[in-house]
Parts: structure tokens; sequence; C-alpha cells
């Protein structure tokens, strides 16, 4: 497994980053624990939770997964580059979410109690908040940077715009910046091409990008004739709307078809074509793979040693550049 560095700093980390969003409800304990130990096996030290985890729950499964992931870290913890995110609701009361800085202090202090670690390597924001100062939620951070509790800091599912303003008031301010962002990258959402990664290039700001396979659209085992199978993610309960409003249409399976004509011929399985297709882009960090058992990881973890010679990645770009300028009107 290579490693590079993470935006502008001095930090190495894999080149693919394992996602823990479905363990503790999608996936049980004795699972998750069987993904952690493959993906540590295959070379992977770049784990990546949240406290709104696990995907699909609510308040009461708020935190179980950096529960899990706390209990696997015990006695490896200094092994391992853990990121985790804030911003989700935690709590019945108003203040119990956002980018606020009480929401910050407080979420962070109980991140590392489910963790059982006292620094988090990488704490993201998890969302942008319209109703928080950036100045302030800045000033948080860089707080907590201050007093070692986290190394670095980032943000997910920030706009182009959001991100590049943050970036130029910390600046401004001389506070901690961004060091990487979590964007919505695959073959069947492209649009952060546009704007966001070429930023993120010039600025040496780290990209780590989730759905690189679609929410597993892209193993090319779903059929448009069948409903969604049980069990994944576009079933899986508040997730489950969400998920099939990006992919579970016509258009996406028709490109699917094609992208596994394409996956056949160059002797790979889909899901390897895809996520070594998200990191051939230069603007990319470590995509963020996930499996729902240990083998299925597999799959992902050959496309850190598959290289897209320029042909096939010609081919996979034209097949695919309708997802660039935006999702069509359905």
């Amino acid at each position: 497994m290579e490693h590079t560095r993470l935006g502008r700093t001095g930090l190495q980390v894999s080149r693919l980053c394992l996602g823990t969003m479905t363990f503790g409800l999608q996936r049980d304990e004795p699972t998750a624990v069987a993904i952690l130990d493959r993906a540590a096996e295959g070379g992977i030290d770049f784990l990546d939770t949240s406290d709104a985890y696990p995907l699909g729950g609510d308040l009461t499964t708020r935190g179980v997964t950096e529960e899990i992931l706390g209990r696997w870290l015990r006695g490896k913890r200094d092994r391992f580059i853990v990121a985790t995110k804030c911003f989700a609701p935690t709590g019945p009361a108003p203040f119990d979410a956002g980018n606020s800085r009480k929401h910050i202090l407080a979420a962070v202090d109980a991140s590392l109690r489910r963790l059982q670690t006292d620094y988090i390597d990488l704490y993201q924001l998890h969302g942008y908040d319209p109703e928080t100062p950036i100045d302030e939620t800045l000033g948080a951070l860089d707080d907590l940077v201050h007093q070692g509790k986290v190394r670095y800091v980032g943000c997910s599912n920030f706009l182009t715009y959001q991100l590049v303003r943050a970036i130029g008031r910390s600046e401004t301010l001389h506070l901690a910046r961004f060091d990487s962002v979590q964007p919505r990258y695959n073959l069947l959402f492209r649009q952060i091409e546009r704007e966001m990664l070429p930023f993120c290039g010039e600025e040496s700001v780290g990209v780590i990008p989730y759905n690189p396979i679609a929410g597993g659209l892209l193993s090319g085992k779903h059929s448009r004739t069948a409903p969604p199978p049980e069990g994944t993610r576009f079933t899986l309960g508040s997730a489950a709307e969400a998920y099939q409003d990006r992919y579970w249409h016509d258009r996406e399976f028709d490109t699917v078809d094609v992208l596994r004509e394409l996956a056949q011929e160059a002797g790979v399985s889909l899901v390897t074509l895809s996520v070594a297709w998200v990191l051939a882009n230069k603007a990319i960090t470590a995509p963020i793979i996930g499996a729902s058992r240990p083998e299925q990881l597999d799959s992902s973890l050959a496309s850190a040693g598959f290289t897209l010679d320029d042909d096939l990645k010609n081919k996979l770009d034209e097949c695919t550049h309708q997802y660039r300028m935006g999702d069509a009107p359905r």
C-alpha cells in the first residue's frame, strides 16, 4: 500500500481510507472487527468515522460506530490515522448540532471518550452551518489544535465557495486551516472536477472522497428490474431515500452497463476499475472505501495496484462526461 501526504501537511496516510459508517447498524461489531482486520492486513492505516454514525440511524444510535472503533484500536492506536467529524445532531436540544463553539467543544470530548484516545488525527466538520459565523467555527477548531486534542482539521460536504471562504478567513485570522475536504466523487458524480478539485490542487488541500463506488451501484450487481436489495444502503433506514435519489435511476443503470463492459475488457472488477479511476485524479489523496463483508474489500484494495492506461481512462471519462455538468432533470 502506497502512502501520500495529506494536503500540504507532513502527515502520511495510506492511499485508501477505510470508511466505517455501516458499523453498528448495517453491520454488527464482529463483522466490523473482521473488516477492520482485513483493511489493516491490506495496508490501510487511515480510518474515517463520525459521531453521526452508523449511517441510517437516529439519535439513539449516534456514536455507536466510534465506540466500536475505539474498542478495536485498543493497544494499537499509534499505528493508525483516525479521522472523525461533528455537525449532525447528537441530542434533542438546538445546541446539540451544528458548528458553534459550544457544540464543537462538547462533540470533540464525546468523540475522544468513545474512541478511547486523547487525540484525533483529523477532525472534520461534517457539514456547513449557515447559522454559525465561520470565524467562530474556525476559532474553536484552532483552540482544539493548540490544546493537542486535534492534530489537523478539515471539512466534509462543503460547497467550493464555502471551502474557499473558510480557508481565506483562517489565513486572514492566522488560525488552523482546513487541510482536507471530503466530497462525494465517483464515475456517476463528477461535479467537483469543475471547481473544487482544481482549487484543492492549487492550494494543496487534501481530498478524501466518499462514495467511490456510488453506494454500491458501481459494483454492477444491482438490477433495475428488481427493487433495491434489503441490507444495502438503498434500503437502509434514514439513508435509503438519499441513496436512491442519488443513483437508482435508468440513466445510472445505463452507464453501469457500459462501465461493466469496460471492466471486463480490462480484466478487473467494476469496483476495482471505479476506485482506480478516482485514484487516477492527481488531486485525490485517498478515496474512502467500505465493505459489507471482509472479502468485499479485496476488489477495492486491488485498485491501489491497478493503473489505468490513458486509453481506458479516456473511455471512462467520455462515457461519464454528463456527470460533470450536474444531475439531469428527473
